[in-house]
């Protein structure tokens, strides 16, 4: 696994990007540019299991390892969930699991500068190359619409 980079700069404060990232509704819009129907089922606390869903019930289990409000957000990758069942120790899921995945949120002269470092395998590097400056887009627009 390789780690990469991706950021961009929104002209919005530091709590509304923070709540575009992790509400609901805005979380959905935003990932849906990388599975239609993307959604997380979380309380998106420390310590607390997510199961990131695509429309069909397929996705990956992660758990909460850092939570600070408007800050920082570290996720923790440990499984699939596939046909409704969840697997963390099958040898596709151990050439992966560990991966971690940073949202990094700061102040950059009045505009937030949004940070996302993420451990990527490379049967899926070119995927998420294409796919996170799309993801952030949409975050920066959903964020700076009034």
């Amino acid at each position: 696994m390789e780690k990469q980079h991706f950021s961009t700069s929104i002209d919005a404060p530091v709590e509304k990007v923070w709540d575009v990232l992790w509400q609901d509704d805005s979380y959905q819009a935003w990932t849906s540019v990388f599975s239609e129907g993307s959604r997380a089922e979380t309380d998106w606390k420390k310590g607390s299991k997510v199961l990131f869903l695509d429309g069909k019930g397929q996705g990956m289990v992660s758990t909460i390892v850092e939570n600070e409000p408007n800050k920082f957000m570290s996720i923790k990758h440990i499984g699939f969930v596939k046909d409704g069942v969840e697997d963390l120790d099958s040898p596709e899921v151990k050439k992966w699991a560990g991966a971690m995945e940073n949202y990094t949120l700061s102040n950059a002269d009045g505009k937030t500068k949004l940070a996302v470092d993420m451990d990527i395998t490379d049967e899926y590097k070119d995927y998420f190359l294409q796919t996170w400056p799309k993801a952030l887009d949409k975050v920066k627009e959903l964020a700076e619409k009034n």
